[in-house]
């Protein structure tokens, strides 16, 4: 029997009250509203959700909020971002024991130049200390972020030395030689890819879908790429418009846009809200492109 690929997966953004808080409400009605429009799954406290400022109370609030909204079996992941060992153990345990399906785990950062050897140590350190709960690993490569690469020949030691525990790798490099040389070494489990515009090619490779920001947005142009071999022609120009600004806001005033819903712009120091001409310019060409899908 075959078995099921990984499908899509929303990064989820973080909404935020008024006062800085994260906007349970809101965070639960948008994973409903994406799980309903296409998407197999959510995944929590990602790049796209600024996982890298959440606190662990927060996280946890998080995950319940959106656990007890969605609608039963719905697979969430939740995303691990610290580059101190007991502070990626805490947020690790924190999502398997609530009930997580897998943890997206991102390596350390701030220390660049880092060799094999010494990422081998530090995730063999975190998977050590997270102990029996440990499941469902999907390795977070995005050096444009963390600055950190993972290579093919790392995944393939944790994954001799942690047999079953990595069942994926999200490569969200940009770079096609790259998603190549992880199909390649690794097509056994979840390649899963970051950039969109890269996804009907990944596919077509192999690859089982993709954790992305974009499904915040469209997800219902994203399932078709993955469970329908649709070329996915539209998802250039979205992607390309989104990277043309700063990301994260833009995917958030986007989702809100589609929502009927402003309180979706606000974000964390040190990012900064988009201004009002690169949001009433961001929302025309958005308008625009999707006049064609």
């Amino acid at each position: 029997m075959t078995k099921p690929i990984f499908g899509l997966s929303a990064a989820l953004v973080t909404p935020y009250t008024t006062s800085g808080e994260v906007d349970l409400p809101r965070l639960a009605s948008h994973a409903g509203s994406v799980l309903a429009r296409g998407c197999d799954g959510v995944t929590l406290c990602g790049t796209t959700g600024e996982g890298y400022g959440l606190t662990l109370d927060e996280r946890k609030a998080m995950y319940d909020a959106v656990a007890k909204a969605a609608p039963a079996g719905t697979r969430i992941h939740v995303g691990i971002m610290a580059p101190a060992i007991d502070d990626a153990v805490s947020q690790s345990i924190a999502a398997l024991e609530a009930g997580a399906a897998g943890l997206l785990m991102a390596p350390p950062f701030f220390m660049k130049g880092m060799d094999d050897d010494g990422l081998f140590n530090w995730f063999n350190q975190v998977f050590t200390r997270i102990g029996d709960k440990l499941r469902g690993v999907i390795m977070y490569h995005i050096p444009g972020q963390t600055a950190v690469a993972l290579s093919p020949e790392l995944i393939a030691r944790l994954r001799k030395a942690w047999p079953g525990i990595i069942t994926g790798i999200k490569d969200s490099s940009g770079d096609w030689a790259t998603a190549e040389r992880f199909l390649a070494s690794h097509g056994d489990i979840s390649v899963l890819v970051g950039d969109e515009r890269l996804l009907p090619r990944a596919m077509a490779k192999g690859a089982e879908g993709s954790i992305c920001g974009l499904a915040n947005i469209v997800p219902d142009l994203l399932a078709p790429v993955i469970h329908s071999k649709d070329d996915g022609h539209v998802l250039i120009e979205l992607t390309n418009l989104v990277v043309s600004n700063p990301i994260i806001p833009t995917v958030k005033v986007l989702a809100g846009h589609l929502a009927g819903d402003a309180g979706f712009d606000a974000v964390r120091p040190p990012l900064t809200e988009l201004s009002a001409e690169q949001k009433s310019d961001l929302l025309e060409a958005f308008d625009a492109i999707m006049a064609t899908a």
